[in-house]
């Protein structure tokens, strides 16, 4: 005789994965708008939301995604593969700083938060130019890796502010 068994889902356990899979969607198709002043805080803005609504182990993996993508699809260049596990740990600290401060002020756990991953990407940079032989990618490196990495994730946190506090209603 053939077994059977009954899967039974909960229905938060169904919004749950949808909200990981909307946020899977939203990190992955944003590096392809191919405008860095956009793809960058919307990118923030998906790890703030993943970090506060699925917690850090699941945004950590939504945070993955984004610079592959973005090296695939040419917003990142070539010579900047290498930074790539260097921008997938900054958006780890960046979930994980925020997760770690709980219920602290908002804007507090964004401004730490995003300086963090900020100051993270800055230092790393100057080990990967020490491997690019080219002065002028070199330079565009530092250059991506620095205030613009502070500015796109406070953008993010201001972004994600109404739709958390939406969620947590």
């Amino acid at each position: 005789m053939l077994k059977t068994s009954t899967l039974t889902i909960s229905k938060k356990e169904i919004i749950t994965a949808s909200a990981f899979a909307l946020l899977i969607g939203i990190a992955t198709f944003a590096p392809v708008l191919h405008y860095q002043p956009i793809t960058g805080p919307l990118v923030n803005a998906t790890l703030f939301i993943a970090a506060a609504y699925l917690g850090p182990q699941t945004a950590i993996l939504v945070g993955l995604f984004p610079s592959l993508i973005a090296l695939s699809t040419g917003l990142l260049p070539a010579p900047l593969a290498p930074m790539i596990p260097f921008i997938m740990f900054g958006n780890a600290i960046l979930i994980i700083t925020a997760t770690s401060l709980g219920r602290k002020n908002y804007w507090l756990k964004i401004a730490l938060a995003s300086s963090l991953k900020f100051l993270f990407l800055f230092g790393t940079s100057f080990v990967v130019i020490n491997f690019i032989t080219e002065t002028q990618v070199a330079q565009n490196v530092a250059l991506l890796m620095s205030w613009p990495q502070l500015i796109t994730a406070l953008a993010g946190g201001v972004i994600a502010y109404p739709v958390i506090k939406l969620l947590k209603k």
